[in-house]
């Protein structure tokens, strides 16, 4: 996963950007946080405010678990470094 997984990640934070100002969704931006984050119960109390059932809560701890697992610090950073470039770029 490594890399593509951080891709497709960036790539879904980029397709929910906001209109005019190119600021990332604040829900957005907190949900990668979130999945980038240490902790798996934050991640699926974050999804549980949106979609509150078992089959969904179940397949986001499996998908963080497994990020976490596959993804390493690095590419992490390198995610949170490209997301506040994003932010920061005046020309959006």
């Amino acid at each position: 996963m490594k890399l593509a997984g951080a891709l497709v990640l960036l790539g879904a934070a980029l397709l929910l950007t906001s209109g005019g100002d190119c600021g990332i969704c604040p829900a957005i931006k907190e949900d990668l946080e979130l999945f980038l984050g240490p902790s798996v119960d934050a991640y699926v109390n974050f999804v549980k405010k949106y979609k509150d059932d078992n089959y969904t809560l179940e397949n986001a701890e499996s998908l963080k678990k497994c990020t976490d697992n596959k993804l390493t610090e690095q590419y992490k950073e390198s995610v949170h470094s490209l997301l506040a470039k994003i932010e920061a770029n005046s020309n959006c």
